[in-house]
């Protein structure tokens, strides 16, 4: 059974996307730049639908828009809002944290994994903005700290996600079963069986992955 994890915007289309199918829920605010943390009200209903409802919520904890480089200032808030969505009883969370040189910023995941308490984490597609030549000791880094998966496109969004598939399949052998691979960006209702055939991966991720 392929689970499908739809991307939304705030609470809106949330019933009418797990109405439609949907059996995992990435939350977010502005998803035109790519998705930040929702407000508190919205976090707390989008909890309360998907508990009642028994679908698995994963909420976006990023402070802007823009890279994924934080100052201190910005790692308190991501902070604060892992310790919120842990207290509304949130599954899980997508974040991520790169230096500006373009490696994994061990020290600012570290905090956000503590603070994130327990809940399951995704590491969301800064795994893209990596340079090429740090996603392999990134991944095993993850491992390592008992991430539970990966989103990513597997290349720029600019790129078609069937172009990435040679990459999206050598960061599954690079996996090798220890880290889900989650793919995302670009995948439809129309091509979302074809992408996981081809990937041999049991889910996939977007904001048009169903129709509803």
């Amino acid at each position: 059974m392929l689970l499908k994890e739809v991307a939304l915007e705030n609470y809106t289309n949330l019933p009418a996307a797990i109405a439609a199918g949907a059996q995992r829920i990435e939350l977010n605010d502005n998803l035109a730049v790519g998705g930040t943390t929702v407000s508190r009200g919205v976090m707390a209903e989008a909890a309360k639908y998907t508990q009642e409802h028994g679908i698995t919520l994963i909420t976006m904890i990023r402070p802007r828009g823009g890279n994924f480089v934080y100052n201190d200032t910005e790692l308190k808030i991501m902070e604060a809002d892992l310790l919120q969505a842990q207290a509304l009883g949130v599954d899980g969370v997508a974040l991520g944290a790169l230096t500006a040189d373009g490696h994994l910023d061990t020290e600012a995941m570290a905090l956000l994994i503590g603070a994130a308490g327990g809940m399951s984490v995704t590491f969301h597609m800064a795994f893209d903005a990596l340079a090429p030549d740090q996603q392999a000791p990134a991944l095993e880094w993850l491992v390592a700290h008992q991430v539970d998966r990966i989103l990513t496109h597997g290349g720029p969004l600019s790129t078609p996600i069937e172009a990435c598939l040679p990459t999206l399949q050598t960061t599954l052998k690079l996996a090798a079963g220890r880290i889900q691979i989650l793919p995302g960006g670009g995948i439809t209702a129309a091509n979302v069986d074809q992408i996981t055939t081809a990937l041999n991966v049991p889910q996939a991720h977007g904001t048009k992955i169903i129709i509803y």
